[in-house]
């Protein structure tokens, strides 16, 4: 996918997928430097023809996640001028050669590399893309292709030495919010004792309500200290980190000998480097960082991952829990309210 830039009028103007003049205008989000909220400034960009394996989509809700802004504060580094955005549902508007698995009409959905869904229209790999079952709304697709993929890969993919039993205790931090719902609920359905973690007492009484056996408020509670309560002093199987910094040390604390560490996100900064052989001390303790866009590489890995979430969405076992819209020319705040940790469950914007 080839473009460029041209200023007109006061604004960018960015000619995506630019094949020929009948190219449509469409709003987007970008950045030219990296930085806070500011940095987010909404442009008018052109959008061409979708070329070989690529599609044309009009989105109707788009995702809102906290790997959007690693990649707008420059601490995941990324190529500028940079649209920002990895999810989004809505109508394929254009297909182009060799695409066989959606066709123009489809309703849509994707969580997605390379970044670029927060705005109205977008050329991208079609790859990623899959189509979104009736009986799921735009708004819910945009707000758990990404969380719930997650939700899914670590789950059913980033298991322990034996695997997970029902029965089998995890800890599960930032359980109340977007990725942390679906994990509470999704884990129930497996009969796995999940203990979820969250900062305050509110967050804690949503993650309940969504299927948590346990809850603690790092704030007020010795995370790893009830941890130990709760399971007898036995310690849990995995542990599931997105919070990074401030939790990591008790988390090693938390887990039984050869437990799980697994890590997939930084939301209070990236971990110090440790020496390895702290986990041999600690229980022969396995970790491993993950990531999404290892899992959905390949169109087949991402279709059986979104066909396994799309099964327990439309099964009622997992609810997707939307808990603020903003409207795209909203961003900044959205982005604001995400890392001062005043979301819960999922965040949307809308068009």
């Amino acid at each position: 996918m080839s473009g460029k830039f041209s200023w007109h009028h006061g604004a960018y103007f960015y000619f995506e997928g630019f094949t020929d003049m009948a190219a449509i205008s469409s709003r987007a989000i970008r950045i030219e430097h990296t930085g806070g909220p500011e940095q987010l400034q909404l442009v008018k960009v052109m959008v061409g023809d979708p070329g070989p394996g690529e599609i044309r989509i009009r989105h109707h809700a788009i995702g809102l996640n906290f790997i959007d802004v690693y990649q707008r504060s420059g601490l995941y580094a990324l190529p500028l001028p940079l649209q920002l955005g990895m999810e989004a549902a809505g109508v394929v508007e254009a297909v182009g050669e060799g695409v066989t698995h959606l066709k123009v009409g489809d309703r849509a959905a994707y969580a997605s590399q390379p970044p670029g869904s927060y705005c109205d229209l977008r050329v991208m790999p079609a790859k990623c893309v899959c189509k979104l079952p009736d009986a799921i709304s735009f708004e819910t697709g945009a707000a758990m292709m990404l969380k719930g993929l997650t939700a899914q890969y670590l789950l059913k993919r980033t298991q322990p030495q034996g695997g997970l039993q029902p029965g089998d205790f995890i800890v599960f931090h930032a359980a109340a919010g977007g990725v942390g719902l679906i994990a509470c609920q999704w884990a129930k359905a497996m009969g796995l004792q999940l203990i979820g973690t969250a900062g305050s007492d509110a967050k804690c009484a949503l993650a309940q309500a969504h299927g948590a056996a346990f809850v603690i408020n790092y704030a007020t509670e010795d995370f790893s200290a009830r941890v130990k309560e709760i399971t007898a002093g036995q310690g849990v199987k995995a542990v599931y980190d997105s919070v990074g910094k401030d939790t990591w040390e008790k988390s090693l604390d938390c887990l039984a000998p050869f437990g799980l560490m697994a890590s997939f996100g930084n939301a209070s900064g990236p971990v110090a480097p440790f020496a390895p052989g702290i986990l041999g001390a600690k229980g022969s303790l396995y970790v491993t960082r993950q990531t999404l866009f290892n899992h959905i590489a390949t169109r087949e890995s991402t279709q059986a991952m979104a066909d396994d979430l799309f099964a327990v969405v439309e099964s009622g076992q997992v609810s997707i829990r939307i808990d603020q819209r903003y409207p795209l020319a909203e961003v900044q705040q959205a982005h604001r309210d995400l890392e001062a940790r005043k979301t819960t469950g999922c965040t949307i914007l809308t068009l």
